[in-house]
């Protein structure tokens, strides 16, 4: 049976669809995970939600200030932005939430229809007067605005709605209503019998019988409705709703008055840790900055999350509900620490610092890294086998649980790559790599610089973290690292060492890590900190990446379809012992094979079935290529794409009439990572050197030689398949890039348009002392 007062005012419904609702069943907070209507409540209360956890908030309130809904001539009601905001709202809401709305709009939609009224009253006479004087129209009393306006509100909100298939009901409120406690419970009822009967509540203050503002009087905690601000959070708070979205003209809390040079949008605030100054008021409204904050604290000490932001914004409530980073958002989490945003701020004023120093300076960084990798190896194999216990707990491949093993070995080599690094670098930096006499006086110089600040997402190889900060502190770069969550023991004790390695020269926090997947998405959109973005992992990962990431660019390589092929003139023995060590020795590694092209002459020779019997001893499981298997009527399965990485003891087979042949299988079905011929044919050798495009290509070698430490770079900090910047494993060079230096001796340009002087463009040779140091200059 349905309410009375919700019947009162939809009679007719005939039908409506069940909703999960929290009602007054719902607890302020949750010790466990909670089951309600067969649906899991988020645990802890909402109170103490991420951003990544909003995606699963159920009923959500949204306050839509006089900024958002009217035009700027504050006349008539924005109607471009409302219609964005309905849509969005209905889109939430057929997805299976409850909506609530708190609206303004009433007064400005009033408004524009009473003075449409006082000029048609108005003499020809005056109006003649009005508009040679330039008069403003006539003033009108806003409550006499909002009874004009609010049916007409009321009623285009309706007409939208139902564009989605959403029906709406509107509820008009005074303070006096929040006071009395029969009215309170009578409202609690009505709204949740509403959102019962997938309808949204259009809330809006009775501004035609509202008295003035008066000051707040704060009983008993309960908060006073003064405004839509607070009139939200009272409603969010009596509804037990998840999530209140507070929408005006401004983008959220600053660290200090918006348009100063040091101020930042808090995109994350902790009432009770965080400092704030608050700075701002809306263009229209009686609510300003202190109200928002006021009302978001109320609703947050009330277990229900906040966000404050900019309405105007393109996707704004969808993009929260996504848990993207927009406005400020109110949390009582107490685990994220330190804000990524300061994070990358932090890497950007240590790369500053890194960078001032000479070269054998951060070369006994990594130095000293290399001997505490040493010094600290029981703990460190200690804190490994934790995560190599906890992923085979978890029943993580073989092959995986191989990229996450540290041993003694791969930390010794590890400690020799690191020195490696330090004395390749200790000239890096401000180094000479070209120079120029442009006129006579005039010395023009190209100088390697770093790069800025690299943020480095690795796989669940905890080696690569020490590898990835050696490179990146020896070129001078900021860096934030965001390691496997398979390696997390591992990796908290590694960055440990390199913090102790940093703290001598420069702050410990040049080098950051990201503790938090989610993070990385926000990190993404942070381009005034962070040059570039090298992702380490799956295809899946680096696509994503990409995606997500906001005019910062992205490094690396998508895939490692890696091919060897087997030429016609061939040492089998040479054949049998590159194909062996290309497919079996790491199968995980992004070079080893995926793919063994064979030359057709050797499809009915020995060759060809000891290459097949060589893989099968060694467990590899063979796919064939549509021409193999068009060639067996019975054998290996035929390969799903020739297009594939496998990373697993497994890879596809295939049979080509000729080099040109492979040639182009490679380039048409390759990763441009890298691809080797095996042949004794120094002709057929160039030609596939030549014309395969890929990052690294090699004859008679493995694949698995492409390798910053094997190619003599100490590490890599990634393998990159681009085309501009750095291809293939990039070391210490591949980190940095560089600037002009011109010295003149008083020279303009108009003394060479003149004819004055003349350029003489003499290419000199690049000075060898030349260094970073400021004492070789």
């Amino acid at each position: 049976m349905l309410n009375h007062k919700v019947a009162a005012l939809f009679r007719g419904y005939a039908s409506f669809s069940r909703i999960r609702f929290l009602g007054n069943t719902c607890t302020r907070t949750y010790s466990k995970a909670q089951i309600i209507d067969g649906e899991e409540l988020i645990p802890n209360g909402s109170a103490a939600l991420l951003r990544s956890d909003l995606s699963k908030v159920k009923r959500i309130v949204i306050k839509l200030g006089s900024a958002v809904i009217t035009r700027e001539d504050e006349c008539g009601l924005a109607l471009g932005r409302l219609g964005s905001i309905v849509e969005q709202v209905a889109e939430l809401q057929n997805q299976g939430r409850q909506m609530i709305i708190v609206t303004s709009g009433a007064v400005a939609f009033g408004k524009q229809k009473l003075r449409q009224e006082a000029i048609l009253s108005m003499s020809m006479r005056q109006n003649l007067y009005n508009i040679e004087n330039g008069s403003r129209p006539p003033t009108l009393e806003p409550r006499a605005c909002a009874a004009a306006g609010q049916s007409g509100l009321m009623s285009l909100y309706d007409a939208m709605f139902l564009q989605y298939g959403v029906k709406t009901a509107q509820i008009l409120l005074t303070k006096p209503d929040f006071q009395n406690d029969h009215s309170r419970e009578n409202l609690r009822e009505t709204l949740n019998e509403l959102l019962k009967l997938n309808i949204i509540p259009i809330v809006n203050a009775n501004d035609a019988v509202a008295g003035p503002p008066e000051q707040d009087i704060d009983l008993a905690g309960v908060i006073s409705v003064k405004d839509n601000d607070s009139l939200a959070a009272r409603l969010a708070s009596e509804l037990h709703s998840e999530l209140l979205i507070l929408m005006s003209d401004v983008n959220g809390l600053y660290t200090s008055p918006p348009g100063m040079p040091d101020s930042r949008l808090l995109h994350t605030y902790c009432p009770d840790t965080d400092q704030v100054i608050i700075a701002g008021k809306s263009r229209v409204g009686t609510g300003g900055m202190d109200s928002k904050v006021r009302a978001a604290t109320y609703a947050l000490d009330r277990n229900c999350s906040v966000v404050i932001c900019n309405g105007c914004e393109e996707n704004a409530i969808v993009n929260i509900v996504k848990g993207k980073k927009v406005g400020t958002f109110f949390t009582k989490a107490q685990t994220r620490g330190i804000p990524v945003e300061v994070q990358a701020k932090q890497a950007r004023d240590g790369s500053k610092i890194l960078q001032s120093l000479s070269g054998s300076q951060r070369a006994a960084i990594i130095n000293k890294l290399a001997d505490l990798l040493l010094e600290r190896k029981s703990e460190i194999l200690a804190a490994n086998q934790h995560d190599v216990q906890a992923a085979f707990a978890s029943g993580m491949s073989q092959t995986d649980i191989a990229r996450l093993y540290l041993s003694e070995q791969k930390l010794e080599t590890l400690a020799r790559g690191l020195r490696k690094i330090g004395v390749d670098s200790v000239n890096a930096v401000g180094k000479v790599i070209q120079r120029t006499r442009l006129a006579d006086g005039m010395i023009l110089e190209k100088q390697t610089v770093p790069i800025g600040v690299l943020m480095v997402i690795f796989e669940s190889r905890p080696d690569a973290l020490p590898q990835v900060a050696a490179l990146s502190i020896c070129s001078g770069n900021g860096l934030l690292l965001k390691g496997g969550k398979e390696a997390m023991h591992s990796n908290k004790l590694l960055y440990s060492l390199v913090q102790e390695a940093l703290e001598p020269y420069v702050p410990v926090d040049t080098v950051g890590l990201i503790s938090r997947r989610e993070d990385i998405a926000d990190l993404l959109q942070l381009d005034q900190f962070i040059d570039l973005v090298i992702p380490r992992g799956s295809k899946d990962l680096v696509t994503r990446i990409q995606q997500l990431s906001q005019g910062i660019p992205v490094l690396g390589h998508s895939e490692g379809v890696c091919h060897v092929y087997v030429d016609k003139d061939v040492d089998p023995e040479m054949a049998l012992h590159i194909v062996r060590d290309a497919k079996c020795d790491y199968p995980a590694a992004c070079n080893s094979m995926e793919t063994l092209l064979i030359h057709k002459s050797h499809r009915s020779g020995v060759l060809f079935d000891k290459l097949c019997e060589m893989l099968r001893l060694q467990g590899v499981k063979i796919n064939a290529g549509p021409n193999l298997g068009q060639a067996l009527r019975f054998g290996p399965t035929v390969a799903p794409s020739m297009h594939t990485e496998y990373g697993s003891l497994e890879c596809a087979v295939e049979i080509v009439d000729d080099l040109d042949g492979a040639i182009q299988h490679i380039n048409t079905y390759g990763s441009s990572h890298t691809d080797a011929i095996v042949t004794s044919n120094e002709e057929n050798a160039e030609k596939f050197l030549k014309m395969v495009d890929s990052a690294s290509v090699f004859w008679n070698a493995s694949t698995r030689f492409a390798d910053g430490y094997r190619y003599g770079l100490g590490a890599e900090v990634g393998v990159s398949t681009t085309r501009i910047h750095a291809r293939g494993p990039v070391g210490l060079e591949g980190l940095l890039t560089y600037k002009w230096v011109l010295s003149g001796s008083g020279q303009a340009v108009s003394d060479f348009t003149s004819g004055k002087l003349k350029f003489v463009h003499e290419h000199l040779e690049p000075n060898a002392e030349a260094s970073d140091d400021s004492s070789s200059r």
